[in-house]
């Protein structure tokens, strides 16, 4: 074949239910895939090009760590990457994907995360990736950091008639953008140890208040422990938000909007990224309405409705003889 077109969803992140470690697992983390498109091209080529950074970046990884010849990447997407939608891992998933498909090298999802190295410390983009819908990993175990991709402990299709409501404030975006590239990864390898009785809160409302209230489809129920589990979390990362339970004052605006037309309001990762949960077109429009007129007296930025993706990426080859 000649070319390869990956479609993968982007994904939202609930946030992370054990960062204490003492039962032997860290991290477990709860989330979406979304039908937010991020589609990648790539093709062979005597060297390699990529038409912005991320791609550049692990299409060299890649290409170096399989010894492959050379490939053409271009990404087709206006998702802002480390705004809290998955992008990079995306990306890096994507690319991995398209490779291993053009020069045979018959490569799984977690055999392509691990010699990228995404999706390793949570696993929310690698299931997003593979499998879609509303997922529930477990977390790495304790001293295989990077080394192992953490299991899917829970899948589901999330219901047609269950919208997600997408803020990114601008005024916000920058600092955070800034924030990850410089200071992420030192953070995320120096947190301090969660407080077992929060980690065991956390857990707790995955296991027998969200994940039952999503399969007997409860959004009210399943929207209160989502918005629970993520401003408790918040708390814990407050540390890093200016003793915040979210990052900034406009999020929480946004926070209080939504909570105000549903029950679900969650920050998606570091932020700036807030998402909701409603049931219907029409409140999914009042919502987004809401938001729209906030965020225009707030600095702007987007507001989107979109739908789960229950798929996981697509893939479409090019040229087969």
């Amino acid at each position: 074949m000649d070319k390869v077109v990956i479609k993968a969803p982007a994904h939202l992140h609930t946030g992370n239910f054990d960062l204490n470690g003492e039962l032997g697992r860290l991290y477990g983390t709860v989330g979406f895939a979304v039908d937010i498109p991020i589609e990648v091209t790539v093709e062979k080529s005597e060297d390699v090009q990529a038409n912005e950074k991320w791609a550049k970046k692990y299409a060299k990884i890649f290409a170096e760590r399989f010894d492959i010849g050379g490939v053409k990447v271009e990404v087709k997407s206006k998702i802002k990457p480390l705004v809290g939608l998955g992008y990079v891992t995306t990306v890096a998933l994507a690319i991995g994907k398209a490779i291993s498909e053009l020069y045979k090298l018959n490569l799984s999802v977690e055999e392509i995360a691990l010699a990228v190295k995404r999706g390793l410390i949570t696993a929310m983009g690698v299931y997003a990736f593979k499998n879609g819908g509303f997922i529930v990993e477990g977390g790495f175990r304790v001293g295989l950091r990077e080394k192992m991709v953490p299991p899917l402990i829970f899948h589901g299709d999330v219901p047609e008639n269950w919208f997600f409501v997408i803020a990114i404030p601008e005024s916000s975006s920058g600092k955070i953008v800034e924030m990850r590239e410089k200071l992420e990864d030192e953070i995320l390898f120096n947190l301090p140890k969660m407080p077992a009785e929060m980690a065991s809160e956390l857990s707790r409302l995955v296991l027998v208040k969200m994940i039952p209230a999503f399969i007997e489809k409860d959004l009210k129920t399943f929207g209160e422990s989502l918005t629970a589990f993520n401003a408790r979390l918040g708390e814990f990362w407050s540390i890093y938000q200016k003793n915040r339970k979210y990052c900034d004052e406009v999020v929480e605006g946004c926070i209080d909007i939504m909570l105000k037309r549903s029950s679900c309001a969650c920050q998606s990762s570091w932020g700036p990224t807030v998402y909701s949960i409603v049931e219907g077109r029409e409140k999914a429009r009042e919502l987004s309405t809401d938001l729209k007129s906030f965020l225009e007296k707030s600095g702007g930025g987007d507001v989107f409705c979109v739908s789960a993706n229950n798929r996981g990426a697509e893939v479409f080859k090019f040229g087969d003889r």
